[in-house]
Order: structure tokens, then C-alpha cells, then sequence
């Protein structure tokens, strides 16, 4: 399990094709902290560590990420040079900042709109429709391994919605998310207890 408060950027270093593919990722981790075997979010992804070496600071890690791992994913993201969210899994006694996240991505959805207000910037990304109806204002959602409160929400004819966040100046700094433009694809975990409600409802009907 994970918050969804990344805390480092990491970046992807190599990708090897292999049976699955082994993806290598320089962090400022100290490689002692980072057990073999031991889960890392990546973009909000939860994939196990296989390797590891480096030094405090200037460490890496790498990943073995499957097939059906990078057909729900951003496309494009595995390869080298792409910047990476990065959390630890969460350790009991840990300060819970943000939302339960399983790093299972849902789907994945498009930037529709990205502009600066005041000092902050706000998001509009479209989600499909099947996962519309898990998306709700002032609910969570997980975007790019980000926890994050859904300020609107604008329902579409077609069934999918455009949800509005925003995103504060130290958030854009320490993540990804500030380097976000129209058109960009994200990666979207809908909030666990909204799956566990629309199941209940499904069944009482």
C-alpha cells in the first residue's frame, strides 16, 4: 500500500527487453534503505525491486515490468530518460499524508486543460466513461502516483468527464505533475473505497 506523497523523482536510466521488461532507475535514494524484493511506486505503478547498487544519493534500482503492466500505463513511459514519481510502500506507524493507493493503475486519461492560476496550476483530465461514476468533487484520485482532491467534476454526453484539480507550486516542483501540457496522458488509480461502493450499489440493484 502507498499515500500517494512521492518522494523523490527518479529517472529511467535503461530498458531491457526480456521475457518481461527490465527497467533501470537512477533515484537519490541511499541503496541500503532499498530491500530486494521490497515495493517502490513508480508513477503510481507498484513494481517490485530486483536489483539494486549505487551510492547514498545517487542510487538505482531496477524493475522487471510486464507485459500487462505497460498495456495499462501511459504509452511511451517505459523508456529511457522518462521522469518517474517514486514512493515507498508504506510501513505501519507511517504518517498517512495523502489517500490509500494500491498502485494498481485503472486507466489511463488526457490532460484537457493546463493553466496557471495564481501561483498554482490547474488540471482538467478526461476519464473514460466505464470509471466516471468513481470520480467525485471533493473525492480522491491518484494521478501519476500523486494523491490529489477532486475539485469538479463535468459530466460529458458521450459518459466520460472532464475532473479539475489543482496544483500547488511546491507539488509541481517535486513531481512531474508541473511539467504536464494539453494533451498529455496520465496515469489514473480511482479511490479504493469508491470501487468498494459502486460494487455494493451494483449488487443491491
Amino acid at each position: 500500500m502507498f499515500t500517494g506523497i512521492v518522494t523523490a523523482l527518479g529517472t529511467i536510466s535503461s530498458v531491457e527487453d526480456r521475457a518481461d521488461r527490465r527497467v533501470t532507475i537512477g533515484c537519490p535514494f541511499d541503496p541500503e534503505t532499498i530491500g530486494i524484493g521490497a515495493s517502490i511506486a513508480c508513477s503510481g505503478i507498484c513494481l517490485t525491486v530486483v536489483e539494486r547498487g549505487g551510492t547514498p544519493g545517487d542510487a538505482w534500482f531496477a524493475v522487471d515490468v510486464s507485459g500487462e503492466t505497460v498495456s495499462r500505463s501511459v504509452p511511451g513511459m517505459w523508456q529511457e530518460g522518462r521522469q518517474l514519481n517514486l514512493e515507498p510502500a508504506l510501513r505501519l506507524g507511517d504518517e498517512l499524508g495523502g489517500h490509500l493507493v494500491t498502485g494498481h493503475v485503472d486507466t489511463c486519461g488526457t490532460v484537457q486543460l493546463a493553466r496557471t492560476e495564481g501561483g498554482s496550476t490547474r488540471l482538467a483530465i478526461r476519464a473514460r466513461a466505464e470509471y466516471a461514476a468513481f470520480i467525485a468533487p471533493k473525492g480522491s484520485i491518484t494521478v501519476d502516483g500523486v494523491s490529489l482532491t477532486v475539485n469538479d467534476v463535468r459530466d460529458r454526453p458521450d459518459g466520460t468527464c472532464d475532473f479539475a484539480l489543482n496544483i500547488i507550486p511546491h507539488t509541481a516542483e517535486v513531481t512531474t505533475l508541473g511539467t504536464l501540457a494539453e494533451g498529455s496522458m496520465v496515469n489514473l488509480e480511482i479511490d479504493v473505497l469508491a470501487r468498494y461502493l459502486k460494487r455494493m450499489q451494483s449488487l443491491q440493484n
